[in-house]
């Protein structure tokens, strides 16, 4: 059983890539996005800010990630993971569980290419438009926390899924 965490810049792929793991793996997918959406739907009319709405439905996340691994399942979080938080309590729930723990940073350095990304995918509401600019995306993309003692992957994913997809998965089986 493995617990894997996603990292990355809206537009880098985490969710894409998720969910070829999920297909090859049979993992529970828990989709920051779809939580946060839901929860801002469901408050519109309380008026309920993003980064409220943010927080708790990372700690929804983080129940979910629980209660699957508690039942024996592997699980991917697919989030930006860009508080120290999300990192520490994603390690704390695969030492609960036993699960081994993995991490796995899409990174996009391409301006452009994250824009045609955004734009052209079905968005929830819960999810940025566009990049502001080339200095946010870099610094976005310092942002995103990493373990310091666990070993974790980058995959640059501007080249096509299936030329990075392979080394992914091995590096998901080794050790679980």
């Amino acid at each position: 059983m493995f617990f894997l965490q996603m990292a990355g810049f809206p537009g880098a792929g985490k969710s894409t890539l998720a969910k070829e793991i999920a297909k090859q793996t049979g993992c529970i997918i828990v989709d920051h996005d779809i939580s946060k959406t839901s929860l801002m739907n469901s408050f519109q009319e309380l008026r309920l800010d993003e980064r409220h709405c943010g927080k708790i439905s990372y700690d929804m996340d983080f129940s979910l990630v629980d209660f699957y691994l508690g039942q024996g399942r592997s699980v991917i979080l697919d989030s930006p993971c860009l508080y120290d938080d999300i990192l520490e309590k994603g390690l704390l729930l695969a030492k609960k569980h036993q699960a081994t723990y993995k991490f796995i940073e899409c990174y996009l350095d391409d301006f452009e290419e994250v824009n045609k990304r955004l734009q052209s995918r079905n968005r929830y509401i819960s999810q940025i438009e566009k990049c502001a600019s080339p200095e946010n995306l870099q610094r976005s993309n310092k942002q995103c926390k990493k373990p310091l003692h666990n070993h974790y992957l980058t995959v640059h994913t501007a080249a096509p899924l299936d030329t990075y997809l392979i080394e992914v998965i091995e590096y998901i089986k080794a050790s679980y």
